[in-house]
């Protein structure tokens, strides 16, 4: 995340005045976090006033939250349209995340945006779209179980025993599924509204999950990726990472 910040000759700066300029607080509060030992840089507490930090590769937290580092990547969240492919072009001329996020490209037209992880054509909710190749290839990996959050409209009243069944685990024909969590947000005769938490990305695995417990999917929404929600974000629409989620995500894969 791209932020101005002034550096002395040597490349550097005090800590108090880039976490100031980060937006943590104003300069003289920052002084006092840091005297309070709420500041860490590389995973040392840093008490002592203007101790001077590299913005761009300090690993720096402020009362235990990551600040991310200075950079000139990218990390927007995007609320795909069902219908859309999940690439970033398509030989069949499909509409594409291209398309959607055209106004954001030609802002910046050396900008180049790709997609972490996917979601189905059919499948709408939040996707991650970065320039930063590291943080894609971590956050789309399984070994760091990053969890993401499905709301889905299924066919059927979905019973209390089914639930316990999806939390047990199902097995698929390309193995087992882990839900961490999952509940009955609405139930009727004819269908039902079921929030799933899982930290798996194959194939069409939320559709294929649920077709196997007998409620087939209507319609699916990824509405979370790990601290990341896609609350009130319009469908078609972007935003940048706050922050806080950057500093979350990059912590929980181990940048």
């Amino acid at each position: 995340m791209t932020r101005d910040i002034e550096t002395d000759d040597d490349g550097l700066v005090r800590l108090q005045k880039l976490l100031a300029q980060s937006g943590v607080a104003s300069r003289r509060k920052c002084e006092e976090l840091m005297l309070e030992g709420e500041v860490e840089v590389d995973g040392e507490v840093v008490t002592r006033l203007g101790t001077k930090v590299d913005p761009r590769t300090a690993v720096i937290k402020v009362s235990g939250y990551r600040l991310p580092p200075v950079s000139d990547h990218v990390y927007l969240v995007l609320n795909k349209p069902r219908g859309v492919v999940s690439t970033m072009a398509d030989p069949e001329g499909r509409r594409t995340i291209t398309d959607v996020v055209a106004d954001r490209l030609a802002e910046d037209p050396a900008l180049r945006l790709f997609h972490v992880g996917r979601l189905d054509t059919d499948t709408s909710g939040l996707l991650l779209l970065t320039n930063d190749g590291d943080f894609a290839h971590r956050m789309a990996h399984p070994s760091y179980e990053v969890e993401k959050t499905y709301v889905a409209e299924v066919s059927g009243r979905m019973a209390r025993g089914t639930l316990a069944d999806l939390l047990a685990g199902v097995t698929l024909d390309d193995g087992p599924v882990q839900v961490r969590r999952a509940r009955v947000i609405d139930a009727a005769a004819e269908k039902s509204i079921v929030e799933l938490v899982i930290h798996e990305g194959r194939n069409r695995i939320v559709r294929r999950l649920l077709d196997q417990v007998g409620h087939p999917v209507r319609q699916l929404t990824r509405t979370r990726f790990g601290p990341v929600d896609l609350g009130t974000l319009k469908v078609g629409a972007t935003r940048e990472l706050t922050n806080d989620e950057l500093g979350a995500l990059l912590d929980s894969v181990g940048l």
